[in-house]
């Protein structure tokens, strides 16, 4: 029993001192300067996948072989040490900046690639800031341009294509944004239909074009039913314009029962409120009849007053 203890620690104590002695060596030689033998052991710990050491031996390195032949190399390895490391940010600057300092390299144009690729996974999701998706689509797109034959073309277009699929529901989330928070304040209906309404600009074949158009009679709609009277007959008028166009768009639209009944709604409104300013405007009229009444009468008992004073 003693025996097998003693060989377990003795085995422990042997694991630890290799481990000890590994690291023990790795920062000798990263403190050392032999720049050679880092970068040997840079490259070899990059193809055993052990990214963070070789970045640390990479990052030493990069400076002291600026200007020498070894130099592309290096920058190509660290470029893609970074990019194991999922460290997007840094890595699409690397990768450009080698196909910037290295355009006739081999690997220029996978570096280039690679840099707009960066982009595209350092794309945030739809619900926060786009810039840089629209950053991407940029880098994606120039790509594509510098080279349009190449095998990776084709999925640098999808990558753009699922790029704009995020900026599109963006958009569409934002506008439904200004329309839920109407009951808050009325101008956000307002807001609704012109931020739709852009939307529709920006992206002209926006996969939810169908869905916007109604939600943009609905926004009209709310706007109008929650103005004044005075406004009203105008604002419900605007919302069966946009139901006459989404109609005409979506003729047999699964949304056209919905639609016509905003429509009809639309249509009782602009009659309510016609009846409602000519009942406001028939009590205006009373009251000023009215007090046009008194004031007769009070002329008229001020004169008798004024008769009665003269004849005493």
């Amino acid at each position: 029993m003693f025996k097998i203890k003693h060989l377990i620690i003795c085995g422990i104590a042997v694991l630890l001192m290799g481990l000890g002695a590994c690291k023990s060596r790795f920062e000798k030689l990263r403190l050392s300067n032999d720049v050679a033998k880092k970068y040997q052991e840079g490259i070899r710990l990059y193809n055993k996948k052990d990214y963070n050491k070789a970045l640390i031996l990479f990052e030493g390195l990069v400076q002291k072989y600026r200007g020498t032949a070894e130099a592309e190399d290096l920058n190509y390895y660290y470029a893609y040490t970074l990019y194991r490391l999922k460290d997007y940010t840094t890595a699409r600057y690397k990768f450009k900046e080698f196909a910037d300092t290295y355009p006739a390299s081999k690997n220029a144009e996978e570096c280039r690639y690679m840099g707009a690729y960066c982009y595209y996974l350092d794309s945030p999701k739809s619900s926060l800031d786009q810039e840089n998706t629209y950053k991407a689509i940029d880098a994606l797109q120039l790509f594509i341009n510098l080279y349009p034959k190449s095998d990776r073309a084709t999925q640098a277009a999808q990558y753009i294509a699922n790029l704009r699929d995020k900026l599109e529901t963006k958009a569409f989330d934002n506008a439904k944004l200004y329309y839920d928070l109407g009951g808050y304040d009325i101008t956000n209906y307002k807001s609704a239909v012109v931020a739709l309404k852009n939307a529709q600009i920006e992206f002209p074949d926006i996969k939810y074009a169908e869905e916007m158009n109604l939600l943009i009679v609905k926004a009209q709609f709310m706007y109008a039913k929650n103005s004044f009277a005075n406004r009203q007959e105008e604002r419900f008028g605007q919302a069966i314009e946009y139901y006459n166009e989404f109609i005409e768009a979506y003729p047999e639209s699964k949304y056209a029962k919905e639609a016509k009944q905003l429509k009809q709604d639309s249509e009782t409104g602009i009659l309510n409120a016609k009846k409602q300013l000519a009942e406001d405007a028939a009590m205006v009229a009373k009251y000023k009849a009215l007090e046009e009444s008194d004031k007769k009468k009070k002329d008229t008992t001020n004169n008798k007053n004024l008769d009665n004073k003269t004849q005493k």
